[in-house]
């Protein structure tokens, strides 16, 4: 398929920080008109158009992909309206926890004939600049023709990843989906030793952002395991390895870190019930 195809229509239900992350990424690449629907206002490129209810929507409008990006406990209202309006949907969520099942049966509560076809996804905020990564889920009646759209369109904003199973969506949320947030809290700790070395403020933030920005950088282009390229910068009994020292100490990271994925996809499954 020719790059210049425009992607996808979208009708996209929620434009907080992943549903406007993914958008960003979305309108960079062409789609095909869409309707952002958000109770906050939202300037648009045409043909694109913001509203603030179903009912704002033209008629004809069939989207080809309904994406779910509101909070999972503020679903079941716009589900109910979206089976009037779409009963056959494909539609694809975004939310962390919300399952399959309970998706559907919200659904087809208001309209009984209803049948769509939802597909799970979990993306992350780098999708913002092309640089995500999204784990997906697709039930058996999923048609080919409706994974390939999905896919496509979260590939125009990063990596893909389908999972067999829907119950590891929750692990994809724990690692990718909150992964950034890890990220970010390393370096934020990282700038504050800086400071605490000695550093001014303003050097320690540049040093630190971009060392946890071309560390992510060299792991994405290299074929080398992690660990391979962890030990290739530690000498030994040098600096790094004074370091990683504490951070590898059994009650330090090998220990925290997997406890803090754990309580992330404990969450999702809360989220769930």
């Amino acid at each position: 398929m020719s790059q210049n195809t425009p992607l996808p229509s979208v009708l996209l239900i929620g434009c907080g920080k992943m549903g406007g992350a993914m958008l960003e990424g979305w309108l960079e690449h062409g789609l095909k008109p869409s309707v952002v629907l958000d109770r906050h206002e939202h300037t648009l490129p045409a043909p694109h158009v913001h509203a603030r209810s179903l009912t704002d929507i033209a008629a004809d409008f069939t989207p080809d992909i309904i994406i779910l990006a509101v909070k999972p406990q503020k679903a079941n209202d716009i589900l109910a309206e979206l089976a009037q309006h779409y009963p056959q949907a494909t539609l694809l969520s975004v939310m962390a926890g919300r399952t399959i099942e309970s998706l559907k049966a919200q659904f087809t509560a208001a309209i009984p004939g209803a049948n769509p076809t939802i597909i799970r996804a979990m993306p992350n905020t780098p999708c913002a600049i092309g640089a995500g990564i999204t784990g997906l889920y697709a039930p058996p009646q999923a048609t080919e023709q409706q994974k390939q759209n999905c896919d496509r369109l979260i590939r125009s904003v990063g990596e893909t990843v389908w999972v067999e199973t829907e119950h590891l969506i929750d692990a994809v949320t724990a690692v990718s989906g909150s992964g950034p947030a890890y990220a970010f809290l390393l370096a934020e700790l990282m700038e504050k030793a800086g400071v605490e070395q000695g550093l001014p403020q303003e050097q320690a933030r540049k040093l630190a952002r971009h060392t946890v920005y071309g560390a992510g950088a060299l792991l994405e282009q290299s074929d080398l395991d992690s660990a391979e390229l962890r030990t290739r910068v530690t000498s030994p009994g040098g600096t790094t390895a004074a370091a990683l020292a504490v951070l590898m100490a059994p009650e330090a990271w090998p220990t925290t870190v997997p406890k803090a994925i754990a309580a992330a996809a404990q969450r999702a499954q809360e989220l769930s019930s």
